[in-house]
């Protein structure tokens, strides 16, 4: 996978060390030469030019990417890169990053944001977590369909530890995801059986009701 990132401080150089690690190419675009710190993602390409431009973007041969990242800290320049991948050089995906959440509801598909992540939402919502097992906590929102990833951590008299995943039926348009137990990252199957202190990560659609899946999590599934 081709992948673009607009923005090469901290948070770009960041996760461009990631996806360099999974195996993916990865351009790094600034305008500004004292982030040019090639040598701490020395495997990834590098591009001092202002990814506001057409002509910086073309350069960049931005219609070959699979993936932009605007990931300034400047949100009106991320929602401008986003708006140009999208219509000028129709890349498949954009995710934009979110500095001020009073900007985050114009991160949306009129301005070509498939995925906005907001660090100060996901930390309000790491905090929520932490003080409220149990309880439902979105984690981000799919801004083009409007789909959510929720976050919920058993707690121990969750009626459903123990249970395995078969003997579950979820609502309509919410998929449980990945169970973190640990440290380690489970792809569910139905032959798991969930634990208390598990962390479950559902993806559930715009048409899904959390409170629904809040009375699964409740109630224990019917004796056979």
């Amino acid at each position: 996978m081709k992948v673009l990132i607009a923005g090469a401080g901290s948070v770009g150089r960041s996760i461009a060390r990631d996806l360099l690690e999974h195996g993916h190419e990865v351009l790094l675009i600034d305008n500004a030469p004292g982030a040019m710190r090639v040598s701490q993602v020395a495997d990834a390409e590098w591009m001092l030019a202002d990814a506001c431009e057409i002509a910086a973007l073309r350069e960049a041969s931005m219609e070959t990417m699979d993936v932009v990242v605007a990931a300034t800290g400047d949100d009106k320049a991320n929602l401008v890169i986003s708006f140009l991948a999208k219509t000028e050089f129709g890349v498949p995906r954009t995710v934009a990053r979110v500095n001020n959440p009073r900007n985050e509801w114009m991160y949306d598909a009129q301005w070509g944001v498939d995925v906005a992540v907001s660090t100060p939402r996901i930390m309000t919502a790491m905090v929520e977590e932490a003080v409220a097992v149990g309880d439902l906590v979105k984690v981000f929102s799919f801004h083009q369909s409007g789909a959510s990833i929720i976050e919920v951590t058993l707690p121990t008299s969750s009626p459903v530890a123990g249970v395995l995943l078969r003997e579950i039926q979820w609502p309509l348009d919410t998929v449980l995801s990945c169970i973190i137990r640990g440290d380690r990252t489970i792809s569910p199957s139905p032959d798991d059986t969930l634990e208390a202190h598990d962390e479950l990560l559902f993806v559930m659609s715009a048409d899904a009701d959390p409170q629904e899946l809040a009375q699964v999590l409740r109630s224990a599934p019917p004796a056979k």
